[in-house]
């Protein structure tokens, strides 16, 4: 009685978001696209006189040609060097000194720049991420500096770290013939390799209008944004040689995997779970929206049904976790994660792990929660809708990803479409044992005994 009545008073406190919801759907967005085959993406928020600016290119690491891992993420690093019209970190010394703050990151699927500051400086940002764009003056000096220090960060966030590399070794095992199998950072000894002949090819091909996806949300009139668009980034010429983006495919698993990785670093061992799992495709969302609710379903958080099977009633877990991030290009992991608690072994925890989920298979799915779990979502969504950052990186993780504004504004309303048949048919299609990978990360034997 207890649990109802908690759930009932978190269903009454979310109602006015849920209405709320229904009311304000969408974000609003006005999209065009330039004559060099830019696309551009402006999101209104007056609320504040702050723009984010992000410039978002249809590259990353799964499209590095073989031999040459970590080039997309070198290039990020190389792209703070010098123009022919900036010196080497002027780029981020002048947005600070106009107050503002800049980064950028690479994934698999893209590389994204961008700047949050005043909204009338969004020309100086324009005009400078053009320059970067088409004008980058790269030397041997620079590459071997900069690559230098991506090898010290793979040292310290890779190489120092059991879980890092026990991550790694489960993405190789589950991609066995895809890029999603390569890190992002890339391996050491083809980092050790990379040179400007490297970097300039990668440069050249995708650094290009036709090719990027510019997102600017905050206060900002679209009519504005495209005329210092057409003045700074129209002016660079399309690529005409961009190639299609074409990956080599996985063949289908038919075979579970297994990973044993031991480290003597290792404080806290645990179970690791992939399974091969589909994207969210354009225009046809629903089982990624289905798989994003069992993941909160099976273990999202200390109410979830791992959690309740695991760590409450057996004991035999302190954590339990499911995830699911359906924004990729080709097809991704749905994972679970166990750790075991004292004086249970990892083979206790995987027997555990497993025989909840033919329970949850049999038993299916909690109404009551499935109703709660939609509300959280859709009050986390409206929250989001605050932060300017996060509005213009959902846009452009999305749109590099293969989806469209459409389906991004298209996702909410998706999610509380789903019904519990859904959840049940992805859960049967997804969870099999010969499309999994199962890993231990662990100490070495005579570190344990």
């Amino acid at each position: 009685m207890t649990r109802l009545r908690a759930v009932t008073a978190l269903i009454a406190a979310l109602l006015p978001l849920a209405a709320w919801a229904q009311s304000e759907a969408n974000e609003n967005v006005t999209t065009f696209e330039l004559d060099n085959g830019m696309q551009v993406v402006v999101v209104e928020d007056h609320r504040a006189p702050v723009v984010t600016h992000m410039l978002w290119y249809k590259a990353g690491s799964a499209d590095e040609p073989k031999g040459a891992s970590g080039v997309a993420h070198f290039l990020e690093h190389l792209l703070f060097k010098a123009t022919d019209n900036m010196d080497a970190g002027e780029f981020s010394a002048t947005v600070a000194a106009n107050g503002g703050r800049d980064n950028a990151f690479t994934s698999y699927d893209y590389t994204a720049y961008y700047q949050r500051v005043a909204a009338d400086r969004l020309g100086l940002m324009m005009k400078m991420e053009a320059d970067r764009m088409e004008n980058l003056l790269l030397t041997p000096e620079n590459i071997e500096t900069e690559r230098d220090v991506i090898i010290e960060e793979r040292n310290q966030r890779t190489e120092n770290n059991p879980q890092a590399l026990f991550g790694e070794q489960m993405n190789a095992a589950q991609y066995l013939n895809h890029r999603y199998g390569v890190p992002i950072i890339g391996w050491m000894h083809e980092m050790r390799t990379l040179d400007l002949e490297d970097a300039l090819s990668f440069y050249d091909i995708y650094y290009s209008p036709n090719n990027a996806v510019l997102v600017v949300a905050g206060d900002v009139d679209p009519e504005e944004v495209r005329e210092l668009a057409e003045t700074h980034y129209g002016v660079i010429p399309a690529e005409p040689d961009l190639p299609e983006r074409l990956r080599t495919e996985e063949p289908p698993q038919t075979a579970a995997r297994r990973v044993i990785f031991r480290d003597a670093r290792v404080a806290q061992p645990y179970v690791s779970r992939s399974y091969i799992a589909p994207e969210r495709d354009a225009g046809a969302q629903e089982e990624a929206a289905a798989l994003t609710i069992l993941a909160e379903i099976l273990g999202g958080g200390t109410t979830s049904y791992l959690a309740e099977k695991l760590q409450f009633d057996t004991r035999v877990a302190v954590y339990s976790g499911a995830f699911y991030r359906g924004n990729s290009l080709d097809a991704t992991t749905f994972d679970l994660v166990v750790v075991p608690g004292p004086d249970v072994s990892l083979q206790e925890a995987e027997d555990a792990m497993d025989a909840a989920l033919v329970s949850f298979m049999e038993e299916g799915i909690d109404a009551e929660q499935l109703e709660r779990i939609k509300l959280q979502l859709r009050a986390q969504q409206i929250y989001a809708r605050d932060d300017a950052d996060g509005v213009a990186n959902r846009y452009g993780a999305a749109l590099t990803s293969g989806l469209t504004v459409e389906d991004v504004q298209a996702w909410p309303d998706v999610l509380q479409a789903v019904t519990e048949e859904d959840i049940m048919a992805a859960a049967a299609s997804v969870l099999r044992p010969e499309g999994s990978v199962t890993g231990w990360l662990t100490k070495p034997v005579e570190a344990v005994q």
